[in-house]
C-alpha cells in the first residue's frame, strides 16, 4: 500500500503550489517525526529532492508525493485529505495504523 492523496487533497496541494510559484520539480513530501500529544506528528512540506534508496515515489491526482521508508512504516495505506467548514479548514489524515489520535488530528500513536 501507499500513502494516498484524495482528489479534494491534490487540488489544494496544486492550489498551494501554484500561488506560491513552486515549479513541477517540486514534489510534496509527507513524514511523521517524533513529538505531539499522542507520540507522533504528521509532516506535510514541499521538497526538490527525492532519493531513490531513502524514499518511496507515488502519484495521486497529478501530484508527486515522497514518503521516506521510516515514515511509511507508519503511513502504510494513510489518505490525505481536505477537510473545509465554516471554523476550520486543512488536511486530514485517515491513517490505519493509529492506535491512538489526538483532538487536533495532527498526532497520533502507533
Amino acid at each position: 500500500m501507499a500513502v494516498k492523496l484524495s482528489e479534494r487533497a491534490a487540488q489544494e496541494v496544486q492550489r498551494f503550489r501554484t500561488e506560491h510559484n513552486f515549479g513541477e520539480e517540486m514534489v510534496l513530501r509527507i513524514g511523521v517525526a517524533g513529538g505531539g500529544c499522542s507520540g507522533f506528528n504528521y509532516t506535510l512540506n514541499f521538497d526538490d529532492s527525492y532519493d531513490e534508496k531513502a524514499d518511496s515515489k507515488y502519484e495521486c491526482h497529478g501530484v508527486e508525493v515522497v514518503v521516506d521508508k521510516k515514515s511509511a512504516l507508519y503511513l502504510d495505506g494513510t489518505t490525505v485529505d481536505w477537510y473545509e467548514s465554516l471554523e476550520k479548514q486543512g488536511f486530514t489524515f485517515e491513517n490505519p495504523n493509529a492506535v491512538k489520535t489526538c483532538g487536533c488530528g495532527s498526532s497520533f500513536q502507533a
